[in-house]
Protein backbone atom coordinates (compact mmCIF):
# COMPACT_ATOMS: atom_id res chain seq x y z
CA UNK A 1 0.00 0.00 0.00
CA UNK A 2 0.86 3.50 -1.16
CA UNK A 3 1.68 6.45 1.92
CA UNK A 4 -1.33 8.53 1.48
CA UNK A 5 0.08 12.41 1.80
CA UNK A 6 -2.98 13.25 3.82
CA UNK A 7 -2.73 10.53 6.42
CA UNK A 8 1.14 11.74 6.65
CA UNK A 9 0.50 15.28 7.22
CA UNK A 10 -2.38 13.98 9.61
CA UNK A 11 0.37 11.69 11.78
CA UNK A 12 3.18 14.73 11.72
CA UNK A 13 0.28 17.05 13.08
CA UNK A 14 -0.56 15.02 15.68
CA UNK A 15 2.61 14.17 17.21
CA UNK A 16 3.56 18.06 17.05
CA UNK A 17 0.04 18.98 18.51
CA UNK A 18 1.32 16.59 21.82
CA UNK A 19 3.16 19.59 23.09
CA UNK A 20 0.61 22.42 22.19
CA UNK A 21 -0.69 23.77 25.55
CA UNK A 22 -4.68 24.48 26.35
CA UNK A 23 -4.88 27.42 24.22
CA UNK A 24 -3.06 26.83 21.60
CA UNK A 25 -5.04 23.19 20.95
CA UNK A 26 -7.85 26.24 20.93
CA UNK A 27 -6.86 28.19 18.67
CA UNK A 28 -5.76 25.25 16.68
CA UNK A 29 -8.85 22.68 16.68
CA UNK A 30 -10.22 23.60 13.09
CA UNK A 31 -7.30 22.75 11.19
CA UNK A 32 -6.91 19.48 13.68
CA UNK A 33 -10.23 18.36 12.68
CA UNK A 34 -9.94 19.25 9.20
CA UNK A 35 -6.62 17.62 9.03
CA UNK A 36 -8.05 14.35 10.60
CA UNK A 37 -10.58 14.93 8.42
CA UNK A 38 -8.69 14.17 4.79
CA UNK A 39 -6.76 12.05 6.62
CA UNK A 40 -10.26 9.80 7.33
CA UNK A 41 -11.91 10.61 4.13
CA UNK A 42 -8.50 9.58 1.73
CA UNK A 43 -8.36 6.12 3.53
CA UNK A 44 -11.76 5.73 2.95
CA UNK A 45 -11.12 6.50 -0.45
CA UNK A 46 -8.45 3.99 -0.48
CA UNK A 47 -10.45 1.38 1.00
CA UNK A 48 -13.18 1.89 -1.97
CA UNK A 49 -10.88 1.86 -4.80
CA UNK A 50 -9.30 -1.29 -3.11
CA UNK A 51 -12.06 -3.21 -2.95
CA UNK A 52 -13.23 -2.14 -6.35
CA UNK A 53 -10.69 -3.82 -7.45
CA UNK A 54 -11.44 -7.06 -6.00
CA UNK A 55 -12.09 -9.77 -8.58
CA UNK A 56 -16.07 -10.01 -9.38
CA UNK A 57 -16.31 -13.06 -7.70
CA UNK A 58 -15.28 -11.59 -4.39
CA UNK A 59 -16.98 -8.28 -4.98
CA UNK A 60 -20.31 -10.74 -5.32
CA UNK A 61 -19.34 -12.83 -2.25
CA UNK A 62 -18.62 -9.62 0.00
CA UNK A 63 -22.23 -8.32 -1.34
CA UNK A 64 -23.74 -11.55 0.32
CA UNK A 65 -21.63 -11.71 3.15
CA UNK A 66 -22.58 -8.39 4.40
CA UNK A 67 -26.49 -8.36 3.22
CA UNK A 68 -28.86 -9.52 5.76
CA UNK A 69 -31.15 -12.59 5.29
CA UNK A 70 -34.41 -10.28 5.58
CA UNK A 71 -32.81 -8.07 2.78
CA UNK A 72 -31.90 -10.89 0.37
CA UNK A 73 -35.14 -12.88 0.82
CA UNK A 74 -36.67 -9.65 -0.28
CA UNK A 75 -34.36 -8.91 -3.26
CA UNK A 76 -34.75 -12.60 -4.59
CA UNK A 77 -36.92 -14.11 -2.94
CA UNK A 78 -36.86 -17.30 -5.16
CA UNK A 79 -32.96 -17.64 -4.92
CA UNK A 80 -30.40 -18.80 -2.02
CA UNK A 81 -27.88 -16.74 -2.24
CA UNK A 82 -24.72 -18.72 -3.82
CA UNK A 83 -22.58 -20.61 -1.73
CA UNK A 84 -19.06 -18.95 -0.33
CA UNK A 85 -16.33 -20.89 -0.70
CA UNK A 86 -13.94 -21.60 2.88
CA UNK A 87 -11.22 -19.54 1.55
CA UNK A 88 -13.08 -16.94 0.58
CA UNK A 89 -15.41 -16.35 3.43
CA UNK A 90 -12.12 -16.62 5.98
CA UNK A 91 -10.59 -13.96 4.19
CA UNK A 92 -14.03 -11.57 4.09
CA UNK A 93 -14.35 -12.26 7.83
CA UNK A 94 -10.52 -11.11 8.30
CA UNK A 95 -11.27 -8.39 5.66
CA UNK A 96 -14.68 -7.13 8.25
CA UNK A 97 -12.62 -7.68 11.64
CA UNK A 98 -9.99 -5.48 10.05
CA UNK A 99 -11.93 -2.66 8.90
CA UNK A 100 -14.43 -3.00 12.35
CA UNK A 101 -11.12 -3.02 14.63
CA UNK A 102 -10.25 0.77 12.56
CA UNK A 103 -13.84 2.09 12.89
CA UNK A 104 -14.18 1.18 16.52
CA UNK A 105 -10.28 3.13 17.22
CA UNK A 106 -11.41 6.26 14.63
CA UNK A 107 -14.54 6.46 17.30
CA UNK A 108 -12.37 6.15 20.28
CA UNK A 109 -10.54 8.96 19.06
CA UNK A 110 -13.34 11.18 18.39
CA UNK A 111 -14.39 10.27 21.86
CA UNK A 112 -11.29 11.31 23.45
CA UNK A 113 -11.12 14.73 21.33
CA UNK A 114 -14.77 15.54 22.46
CA UNK A 115 -13.89 14.85 25.79
CA UNK A 116 -10.60 16.66 25.85
CA UNK A 117 -12.39 19.75 24.25
CA UNK A 118 -15.20 19.69 26.84
CA UNK A 119 -13.04 19.71 29.57
CA UNK A 120 -9.91 21.52 28.13
CA UNK A 121 -7.47 19.14 29.26
CA UNK A 122 -4.52 18.70 27.10
CA UNK A 123 -3.83 15.25 28.79
CA UNK A 124 -6.88 14.10 26.97
CA UNK A 125 -6.69 15.62 24.03
CA UNK A 126 -2.48 14.12 23.97
CA UNK A 127 -4.11 10.72 24.43
CA UNK A 128 -6.42 11.62 21.28
CA UNK A 129 -3.68 12.17 19.15
CA UNK A 130 -1.86 8.97 20.14
CA UNK A 131 -5.37 7.29 19.88
CA UNK A 132 -5.87 9.21 16.32
CA UNK A 133 -2.69 8.29 15.00
CA UNK A 134 -3.41 4.34 15.77
CA UNK A 135 -6.66 4.49 14.28
CA UNK A 136 -5.32 5.81 10.76
CA UNK A 137 -2.70 2.57 11.30
CA UNK A 138 -5.32 0.39 11.79
CA UNK A 139 -7.31 1.36 8.98
CA UNK A 140 -3.75 1.15 6.86
CA UNK A 141 -3.35 -2.37 8.08
CA UNK A 142 -7.24 -3.54 6.75
CA UNK A 143 -6.30 -1.75 3.85
CA UNK A 144 -3.30 -3.58 3.33
CA UNK A 145 -5.78 -7.15 4.35
CA UNK A 146 -8.14 -5.99 1.85
CA UNK A 147 -5.30 -6.01 -0.90
CA UNK A 148 -5.42 -9.29 -1.33
CA UNK A 149 -8.54 -9.79 -2.87
CA UNK A 150 -7.41 -8.03 -5.69
CA UNK A 151 -4.85 -10.89 -6.52
CA UNK A 152 -5.98 -13.49 -8.79
CA UNK A 153 -8.08 -16.46 -7.56
CA UNK A 154 -5.47 -19.38 -7.18
CA UNK A 155 -5.82 -22.17 -9.18
CA UNK A 156 -7.40 -25.21 -7.18
CA UNK A 157 -6.38 -28.77 -7.56
CA UNK A 158 -9.03 -31.12 -9.02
Amino acid sequence: MRKLAEVEDAKALMAEAMDWSVFKWLWEKGRVRETADRANAALDDLNRKVKARWRDDLKAAYKVFHSSPARSAKAHPAQDPPAIEADTLLFLETVKRADERAHRAHLDAEKAFDEAERLLSTSLAVEGCHKAIRSWELHEAAIREAEHGCAPKKATKE
